[in-house]
């Protein structure tokens, strides 16, 4: 039984020095990687961000005024001012429509008005007849103005990149923006507010960029793989993406790193190794690439780490077999040795 036990080990291990050979054979004959590749000392800035779910942008309204003739509603903002006020009680400020649609002018003028459903010369008609009436003012002289409506925040605010590529702006429908730059995006944004709005003007910027990533593989030597998956910045290189996950494993082997950059179906992936001592101990920004939207970091294990487990996973259903055959054993020769025990001392 040793014998073919050694055989056996002989047989795998021959047969891991073949598959890292092979491993390093098929690194090598992988498509060359050009030489201007941005790395730690010569980055490059990434091409215009294109939003895609599940990005978060945050819109402000800039300009949002409704198309005339504007009717007020609930949260609008109103700019009154009246010409000839009561002594020591001015009227002149910003008022906002209260959720009910009236306008608190004070007490001193009556209280509230209501004013919902009125367009801007209405509120002013209807305000000088409630001064005429409550305050008992002689031709009251009102100026009235929209300082904002609420289509500015329902507009304002972050809004999410949803699955279909869309984003939500209340009562004014949605836009897809999915694939767009972020001056597209403001385009076609105030294009949908136009139909509602007077002249939309809006800003757009991202909040939180959510949809393009780099990955951060490590091998487990055999126990499996575990995949870290990080927001891409700009500027991360592979310094910076293995310091997201706290350093390098036990079983991990800093001379097998390497990045793989894919590429467009009928396209030249890249691999491009890695030497991390160089990056690490020596300062050597060679191969600390600059990691872009899509990238793998690949940290493979310890080849003697692996063939151990390989060796543990093959031979422990056969240590098992063999102990419950020699408990077997133990147990009939037990059993046998006391019945004989028994036997004798009965015919004693």
């Amino acid at each position: 039984m040793g014998t073919i036990r050694g055989w056996a080990v002989a047989g795998l291990v021959l047969w891991a020095a073949l598959a890292a050979g092979c491993l390093h054979g098929s690194r090598r004959n992988q498509p060359v990687v050009p030489a201007p590749v941005p790395r730690e000392l010569d980055k490059v800035t990434l091409p215009d961000y294109r939003v895609e779910p599940p990005d978060i942008l945050v819109i402000e309204a800039v300009r949002a005024i409704p198309r005339p003739p504007y009717k007020a509603e609930p949260l609008d903002v109103l700019y009154l001012s009246l010409a000839a006020p009561l002594p020591n009680e001015p009227l002149a400020g910003l008022f906002s429509v209260d959720p009910d649609g009236t306008v608190n002018i004070g007490p001193a003028y009556g209280g509230t008005v209501q004013v919902r459903g009125l367009t801007i010369s209405q509120i002013k008609e209807t305000l000088e007849a409630h001064l005429k009436t409550a305050v008992k003012l002689v031709n009251p002289v009102v100026s009235v103005t929209l300082a904002q409506s609420r289509a500015a925040q329902r507009i304002s605010g972050a809004h999410l990149v949803r699955p279909d590529g869309s984003i939500a702006l209340g009562t004014y429908g949605s836009v897809k923006v999915a694939g767009m730059t972020l001056a597209e995006v403001r385009q076609a944004v105030e294009a949908q507010l136009a139909s509602d709005l007077l002249d939309p003007e809006v800003s757009v910027d991202v909040q939180s960029y959510n949809s393009k990533l780099y990955y951060v593989i490590l091998d487990g030597a055999g126990a499996g793989q575990s995949v870290y998956r990080l927001p891409v910045t700009g500027n991360d290189t592979v310094l910076d993406a293995v310091s997201q996950i706290t350093g390098l494993s036990a079983v991990s082997d800093p001379t097998r790193i390497w990045v793989s950059r894919p590429a467009p179906p009928g396209g030249c992936h890249q691999i491009l190794p890695v030497d991390w001592k160089a990056i690490s101990e020596c300062g050597d920004a060679a191969t600390n690439y600059q990691l872009m939207p899509g990238d793998r970091v690949f940290v493979g294990s310890l080849p003697a780490v692996a063939l151990d487990v390989r060796l543990g996973r093959l031979f422990a259903p056969l240590e098992r077999v063999f102990g419950i055959t020699l408990l077997g054993n133990s147990t009939i020769r037990a059993v046998g040795g006391q019945n004989i025990n028994n036997g004798g001392f009965g015919g004693f």
